[in-house]
C-alpha cells in the first residue's frame, strides 16, 4: 500500500509540475523565468537610441506620406546653400559684438515629425546641428525659441544637450504666451535676445510662424510642405 500511495503521489507532484509548466509557456516571461538580457554599455543609451531611431523613422511624418530621405535632401539643400554667407558674417563680426543664431525647434533642429513620440533622445537634423557647432566654436550664441509649453522645457533642453547642440538658452511658452500668437511669441523673444546686447545674424526654422517679425538680420526657411510638419 505504501508502494502504491508514493507512486500516486510522484504522479500527481509530476502532473502539477507539467501544468505549472504549461502555464509558465503562456504567460510573458519574468526575470526569475528567463536570463536577464545582456545589458548596454552604461554611458551609451542615448547614443544607441538616437543610432537606432535614426536608421527607422516614423511617427507623424510617416502617417503623413512625407519621404524622410526627400525631406533630408530638402533641408541639406536649404542649410548648404545658406551656410556660406553664415561663415562670412560670423568672420566678419567686428570686436565687441555678441552675434547670435535663433533656431525653432520642431523639425528645424530636432527630427521630431519622423520619429515616434516616445523617442528619447529625438535625434538632430544633423546639417543644422553642424551649422551650431561651427558657429558656437566662433563665439556665437545660440538661442531656441519654441511653441513648446514650459512643462517640457528641462526634458527639451536635456534632448538638445544630448544629440550635440550648444545651448545658449531656451525660451518655451509659459501660460501667457499660450494665448498669444505663436509667429508674435517669437518676435518678442528675438527682441528679448536683442535687448540683452546680442545681434541675430540668423533666425532657422520651418514655418512662417517661426520667421516673421523681424529682429534678424537673415531667416532660413526649412521645408515644412504646406504646413504638414509641425
Amino acid at each position: 500500500m505504501r508502494s502504491i500511495r508514493r507512486t500516486r503521489t510522484s504522479r500527481s507532484v509530476a502532473a502539477a509540475a507539467a501544468a505549472a509548466a504549461a502555464v509558465l509557456t503562456l504567460v510573458p516571461a519574468t526575470a526569475e523565468a528567463a536570463p536577464a538580457p545582456t545589458a548596454a554599455p552604461a554611458a551609451a543609451p542615448a547614443a544607441v537610441t538616437a543610432a537606432v531611431t535614426a536608421s527607422a523613422p516614423g511617427g507623424n511624418a510617416a502617417i503623413l506620406g512625407i519621404d524622410y530621405g526627400t525631406w533630408q535632401r530638402d533641408v541639406a539643400a536649404v542649410i548648404d546653400a545658406a551656410r556660406p554667407a553664415i561663415e562670412q558674417r560670423i568672420a566678419a563680426s567686428p570686436a565687441g559684438e555678441k552675434p547670435a543664431i535663433v533656431l525653432d525647434i520642431d523639425n528645424s533642429s530636432l527630427e521630431t515629425d519622423f520619429h515616434w513620440f516616445w523617442t528619447f533622445p529625438t535625434p538632430a537634423i544633423t546639417k543644422v546641428r553642424d551649422l551650431t557647432r561651427y558657429a558656437d566654436e566662433r563665439g556665437v550664441a545660440i538661442f531656441f525659441v519654441t511653441a513648446r509649453p514650459g512643462i517640457i522645457q528641462s526634458l527639451t533642453e536635456r534632448n538638445l544637450k544630448a544629440v550635440g547642440y550648444p545651448v545658449s538658452g531656451l525660451y518655451v511658452r509659459d501660460l501667457p504666451d499660450l494665448f498669444e500668437e505663436v509667429s508674435a511669441y517669437k518676435t518678442g523673444k528675438r527682441a528679448e535676445i536683442e535687448a540683452r546686447g546680442h545681434t541675430i545674424i540668423a533666425n532657422i526654422g520651418n514655418k512662417d510662424s517661426d520667421l516673421v517679425g523681424g529682429h534678424a538680420e537673415r531667416t532660413v526657411k526649412l521645408p515644412d510642405y504646406g504646413g504638414k510638419l509641425s
